[in-house]
């Protein structure tokens, strides 16, 4: 199963963005393959978040809109949101570790945590940070 980081799911989003139309061709690619994929929820809060701010975007996306796109992705064929759950502290303490992180990172860690946790096999990001966590493959769907 295929996860989507915050930054591919902005970069689908916005049409100003530099990356949208490869971003949004691998994300329409995959969501019309059928096979089962996910978004973690802390990336669905932080793209809302960086989508609506408006001192990251000028005009920010309005918040009804935003939101649309979350519940396109979700209402797409194999799609589903995913959490932390039962036994999810235990992925979160060996990411942590493995990682060595700290501070900030733990964001991270936990986005890692949560897919490591749901059998997730690649998360797709263009963070490079995420490469600390040798226990999750990454890839990054625009280059």
């Amino acid at each position: 199963m295929t996860a989507v980081d915050t930054n591919i799911l902005v970069y689908a989003h916005r049409s100003d963005s530099d990356l949208h139309e490869p971003a949004l061709r691998a994300l329409t690619g995959l969501a019309e393959k059928g096979e089962r994929w996910a978004l973690p929820w802390p990336c669905i809060h932080e793209f809302l978040a960086i989508a609506t701010h408006p001192r990251i975007y000028r005009p920010p996306s309005p918040p009804d809109v935003a939101l649309d796109s979350v519940r396109v992705w979700l209402c797409s064929t194999g799609c589903r949101a995913i959490g932390e759950g039962p036994g999810y502290f235990g992925a979160l303490g060996r990411v942590v570790e493995e990682g060595r992180v700290v501070g900030g990172m733990i964001h991270d860690a936990r986005v890692a945590a949560i897919c490591l946790h749901h059998g997730v096999t690649v998360l797709w990001t263009a963070d490079r940070d995420f490469s600390r966590f040798a226990s999750l493959k990454t890839a990054n769907p625009l280059l």
